[in-house]
């Protein structure tokens, strides 16, 4: 049962897709000129098209805000502080990713922070999993999808060396 109020949790919804959003759209700065950049770089052939990554990234965020606002409202923040706290610091990694990737044009440093950012994810579900099994499980997806970039970023890397120096 949630420590919260009616009122109060869909306020925590809103917070938390706010928070979630934020982050994407810090990721989507660094991304205004990513259509052109990704057009210029050599692609593996199996690399799906420019357009698939919007969409994917809109639903992710979504079920990623849900999840937090799960976690939030089942236990309150003091108890799911450090669950919390491991989602924000995952966050603030995958929004750096963009600036790594496409602002700055930095391969390896792209893939360090996916490597890191991946680990967290897994500490993240975990972590959740044990607060809430259905905010653990929406998270699964992102796992999946932030799996498949960082075999795309590696990828990608390693066939524009001279672009993602």
């Amino acid at each position: 049962m949630s420590p919260y109020t009616k009122p109060k949790q869909f306020l925590g919804l809103v917070g938390w897709l706010v928070v979630v959003f934020v982050a994407a759209g810090t990721g989507a700065i660094a991304s205004i000129q990513a259509d052109q950049f990704y057009a210029q770089l050599r692609q593996p052939e199996w690399a799906p098209p420019a357009s698939v990554f919007g969409p994917v990234w809109t639903s992710l965020y979504l079920l990623m805000g849900l999840a937090a606002w799960q976690v939030w409202r089942s236990s309150g923040f003091p108890s799911a502080r450090s669950a919390l706290t491991l989602f924000l610091i995952q966050l603030v990694l995958n929004a750096l990713w963009s600036w790594l990737f496409f602002g700055w044009h930095l391969g390896a440093l792209a893939m360090a922070d996916l490597v890191l950012l991946w680990l967290l994810i897994v500490a993240t579900v975990v972590a959740f999993w044990r607060i809430s099994p259905l905010a653990g499980l929406a998270l699964v997806p992102y796992l999946l999808w932030v799996t498949f970039a960082g075999t795309l970023n590696y990828s990608v890397w390693q066939l524009n060396p001279q672009m993602l120096g």
